[in-house]
């Protein structure tokens, strides 16, 4: 199947077929409010992070005027300086309100790599031209308010609260997150023809903490996104991602059930199953990437939709009920990493030495 833009749409037989993908991005478009704000489940909240996920999602699958106007509702609602709140909901006015006014750093860097994946999708030169033109302003206000939160080590904080009062720590999966997306800022930068070598240098130093000082991040080795985001998002390459990956798969994945959100639960979830699909497509091991994508298929509802989690082994829903937008999101990210179905779909084995060529 091929989207309108002429990109195929991702197709894997037995995993994830194109058709499946379609009707996922139709669950995503019926979740839209008529703002472009994309909330984790019908009446639920919104937040700018897994909105992004979300709008790339639609992208992949060919809904490119539903992935624009996801990111017009993101410039119509950022904050003058540059960032946006944690949570938005709805409030039937075609408009959203805040429901949790924290102000995280790697939610708010986030939107630059949204926006390369969107540039990346566009069918032609001229189209490419004007999305940059257009989501340009919103990434380079976004990520100079990231960086006004850099600690004298390099590192960023993970949050500020409203009062502007910072968090004292920062995050080894928001810091890999953030260096990633600072890449792919300055990707835009030298398509918009600006320079951004600082946002490069940060990226660097972060990735240097990742890879030689871990002591400098809270704590959080019990959930898997501190396993492989790091390997994810680039942060680590070569030797030191295989490895990364090798070490933590007997603590994360369960059996043939996928991966466990934190090591000492057996909650497997879909969304952290094919966040570790990509870490392998990321490193090329394509072989383990499909089967982990493969089994997210026991979370795949009727309608395109995915429960956020199952616990096992009484395969109970977890949390109850609970299908999330940002799941189908990762899964048709990763059936596109898998599948390399355009240019976009490197955007998760992204390395600044060796640029995307635009």
């Amino acid at each position: 199947m091929t989207a309108p833009h002429g990109y195929d749409i991702p197709h894997l037989p037995g995993v994830i077929t194109s058709g499946e993908i379609a009707k996922s991005a139709e669950h995503l478009v019926s979740l839209q409010q008529s703002s472009g704000m994309i909330p984790w489940f019908p009446g639920g909240h919104c937040d700018p992070w897994n909105h992004v996920e979300s709008a790339m999602a639609l992208d992949v699958a060919g809904r490119s005027a539903e992935a624009a106007l996801a990111y017009d509702w993101l410039a119509t609602i950022q904050r003058p300086d540059g960032a946006w709140h944690n949570y938005y909901v709805a409030d039937g006015n075609n408009d959203s309100t805040v429901s949790e006014s924290k102000l995280d750093t790697n939610v708010c860097a986030y939107i630059a790599t949204g926006v390369l994946h969107h540039v990346l999708r566009a069918s032609s030169d001229d189209e490419r031209g004007l999305r940059i033109e257009r989501r340009w302003p919103m990434v380079k206000s976004a990520l100079d308010w990231v960086l006004s939160h850099q600690r004298d080590d390099g590192l960023v904080l993970w949050a500020v609260e409203p009062d502007a009062q910072p968090w004292d720590y920062a995050l080894l999966t928001g810091t890999s997150s953030i260096q990633h997306a600072l890449r792919c800022g300055a990707v835009l930068a030298s398509l918009a023809g600006e320079d951004a070598a600082n946002w490069v240098a940060a990226a660097d130093l972060m990735r240097e903490a990742i890879n030689d000082r871990p002591e400098c991040f809270e704590d959080k080795s019990r959930w898997a996104m501190d396993w492989y985001y790091p390997v994810l998002t680039g942060a680590l390459t070569a030797s030191a991602a295989t490895d990364r990956l090798s070490s933590g798969w007997d603590t994360f994945v369960m059996g043939e059930l996928g991966t466990r959100c934190v090591s000492d639960e057996p909650w497997v979830t879909a969304s952290e199953t094919a966040e570790t699909a990509l870490s392998y497509a990321a490193v090329g091991d394509l072989d383990t990437a499909t089967q982990l994508l493969k089994w997210t298929r026991r979370h795949r509802r009727s309608d395109g939709s995915y429960w956020t989690g199952i616990v096992h082994p009484d395969h109970i829903v977890f949390p109850d009920q609970e299908h999330t937008s940002y799941t189908a999101a990762a899964v048709i990210l990763a059936a596109d990493s898998i599948c390399q179905s355009s240019p976009a779909s490197a955007l998760f084995r992204f390395d600044i030495a060796n640029p995307i060529d635009c």
